[in-house]
């Protein structure tokens, strides 16, 4: 059973900003999720069918691509005509 603590925990692992009041909810989320869990590892296995594998080939489409300045419209930032990212460190 995942606690509380857990929760924020992981959170911060992921560093995803949860609010104290959202605890609760995000704990009942995960809690059920683990239970689904529960429920898939008892449901027994059965032998399938195994369909061979085979390749399937298909034409190759040229689609032309967007212009530079059309994928940088939108962009928050650029530079030097690319998007420009923030940093990470």
């Amino acid at each position: 059973m995942i606690t509380r603590l857990d929760v924020q925990h992981i959170a911060e692992l992921a560093d995803i900003g949860i609010a104290s009041e959202e605890l609760d909810e995000f704990t009942h989320q995960f809690n059920e999720i683990l239970d689904y869990f529960d429920l898939l590892d008892q449901v027994p296995e059965q032998e399938c069918q195994r369909i061979p594998e085979c390749n399937i080939w298909r034409e190759d489409e040229i689609i032309p691509a967007l212009s530079q300045e059309e994928i940088t419209r939108n962009a928050p930032g650029t530079e030097g005509g690319f998007i420009r990212a923030p940093r990470v460190m």
